[in-house]
Formats: structure tokens, C-alpha cells, sequence
């Protein structure tokens, strides 16, 4: 309880200079968070998008049932295959009229073709950045032979591109959100680093008779690590309370439904819905950056000191 209570002392006391890593770790922590939410939101975004994404496959004329079971058996070992179904001439026949239903035209210019779709397999994929497995596959001599030699595969050009684009620019934005997140928490543990490096060279003299009367490193080091972690409990609480405000503004006052990739009204559910176990982890890592930073910070000092 004394050294709780000297570690809270000394923060008042060291107001000013604690609003400055107070303020930095606010930062770090406002990104971290963000960046989980955001994570979140594209995590659910991509499962949209993946749903949507397929490729589908059209077969020959010719190509037996035994052999559509069997291409159909092996596309279900790839790793990157959710599911597999056959589409059959007839339904998409089906299919074609149902979506042309107004079109009275085309209904009868079909109609008096017969049927000229062919069957497919529809390929519904795990991860849209690995279709290409997927396509290597498929571009294999012996299940070429099974494909219409003018449709092949739906998964070219710019349904290619624009599947390609997705799942690069998703990791892209992962990479530079973990990227973001050590550059800042890096910062913040320097300036918590230097601020209480000061601390310790204002009580120098304080520290050294301490020493003197027979007090431990951890004891002397104790006061500073609950300074410290009393900026993260703040920083923690700050945060969470900036990105609640960010939200609730987003997704009422300015009735905003997304904000490029982000989906403004699942981020504010999510958050929502996750709010005390975002407020735990939140202060856990303000607690955590403080109590490592300052260890950092007073074992040089109190070493030489003994």
C-alpha cells in the first residue's frame, strides 16, 4: 500500500510530464484498438464478399456423370474449397430464364436455340487470395479435357483483376495496421521511457538515501512502475472512450453506413457487443506497456546505483 500509494503521489506530482506519455500512449492504444475493430469489420466484409465470389467451371457436352463425381471428389480435397455443386443444363436453363424473366426476346430466342448453356461446378473458395490454386488445378491437361474449350472457367479477365485487387489490398491493409501498431507502441515506450527518466534524475538524491537506509531495487523501483501503469489505466480508459464517441457520431449524427472498405454499422455492433471485453484488454495493454517501459527505465539507474 506505500508504494501504491507513492507511485500515485509521485504521479500528481509529476503531472505535467505524464500528460505528455499519457497522451502518446492514448495514441497507441486508440490505434491498437481501432485496428481490431477495423480487422473485425473486414474480417466480416471478406466472408461477404467470399460468398459472393465463385468459380464456375463449364463442362462439355460429352463429359459423363462418373467423370463430374470424380472431378467433383477431387476439387473437394483442395484445401481452399468451402463446397462444390453441379449445375446441370437444364437448371441453368432454369437459372437463365428466371433472371431474364422481362426480357421476352432473349426468353424466345432460347427458346427456339433448345439449350445451348452448358453444365457447371460451381467452386466456392475458403480464402479469395488463393483462387489461383484453385485455377492451377483446373488447368491441369486432364480436367481441361473436361471443359468447354470457349468458356473454360469464369475466373479471367476483369472478374480476375477485381478478385485479385480485393485480396491484395485486404492484406495490404493488415500489414500496414501491424506495422502501425509497433511503430507506435515503439513510440510510446520511449516517451513513458524518458519521462520517467526524469522522475528518476529529479529524485536522485531521495533514491540514493534509500539505498542508504537499506531499501530494495524493487522497493525503490515499485512507486515508479505503479506511475506508470497508473498513465496506462488512463490512456486505457481514454481510448476506449474516443473510439465509443467516434462510433456512436459515425453511425447516428451522421448517419455514415460505411467509410471506404469500412463498414461503419457492423464496427458499431461489433464494438457494442464487445464493449467490456475491449475495456479489459484495453487496460490490460496500458498496464502492460507501462510496467514493461518502466521496468526498462529503472533497472539501468538503480543497477548502477548498487
Amino acid at each position: 500500500m506505500r508504494v501504491i500509494r507513492t507511485g500515485l503521489i509521485n504521479f500528481l506530482r509529476n503531472l505535467s510530464l505524464a500528460m505528455a506519455a499519457i497522451a502518446i500512449m492514448t495514441v497507441t492504444l486508440t490505434i491498437v484498438l481501432f485496428l481490431v475493430i477495423t480487422n473485425a469489420t473486414f474480417s466480416n466484409t471478406i466472408a461477404q464478399i467470399n460468398s459472393k465470389i465463385n468459380i464456375s467451371v463449364y463442362l462439355n457436352d460429352s463429359v459423363t456423370n462418373q467423370q463430374v463425381s470424380s472431378l467433383e471428389q477431387q476439387l473437394r480435397q483442395l484445401p481452399n474449397v468451402k463446397s462444390v455443386s453441379y449445375v446441370s443444363k437444364d437448371e441453368a436453363l432454369a437459372e437463365y430464364k428466371a433472371e431474364n424473366s422481362t426480357n421476352t426476346q432473349l426468353l424466345e430466342a432460347i427458346d427456339e436455340t433448345g439449350n445451348p448453356l452448358p453444365a457447371s461446378i460451381v467452386i466456392e473458395p475458403i480464402n479469395i487470395g488463393k483462387i489461383q490454386d484453385i485455377r492451377n488445378f483446373l488447368n491441369k491437361p486432364a480436367n481441361v479435357a473436361l471443359q468447354d474449350s470457349e468458356l473454360g472457367d469464369n475466373y479471367a479477365g476483369d472478374r480476375k483483376q477485381a478478385i485479385d485487387k480485393i485480396a491484395k489490398t485486404t492484406n495490404l491493409l493488415r500489414e500496414a495496421g501491424i506495422i502501425s501498431v509497433v511503430i507506435f507502441a515503439l513510440i510510446s515506450s520511449l516517451i513513458i521511457f524518458n519521462t520517467l527518466r526524469m522522475a528518476i534524475f529529479n529524485r536522485r538524491d531521495e533514491i540514493t538515501i534509500m539505498r542508504l537506509l537499506g531499501a530494495t531495487s524493487w522497493y525503490i523501483r515499485g512507486p515508479f512502475v505503479v506511475e506508470s501503469v497508473s498513465y496506462g489505466i488512463i490512456a486505457g480508459l481514454v481510448s476506449i472512450l474516443f473510439i465509443r464517441g467516434v462510433f456512436s457520431t459515425a453511425s447516428s449524427t451522421l448517419q455514415a453506413t460505411s467509410f471506404g472498405l469500412l463498414d461503419i454499422g457492423y464496427a458499431n455492433t461489433f464494438f457494442t457487443k464487445h464493449f467490456w471485453l475491449l475495456l479489459t484488454l484495453q487496460l490490460l495493454a496500458g498496464i502492460l506497456l507501462g510496467a514493461v517501459s518502466s521496468v526498462i527505465a529503472t533497472r539501468r539507474f538503480l543497477k548502477f546505483k548498487s
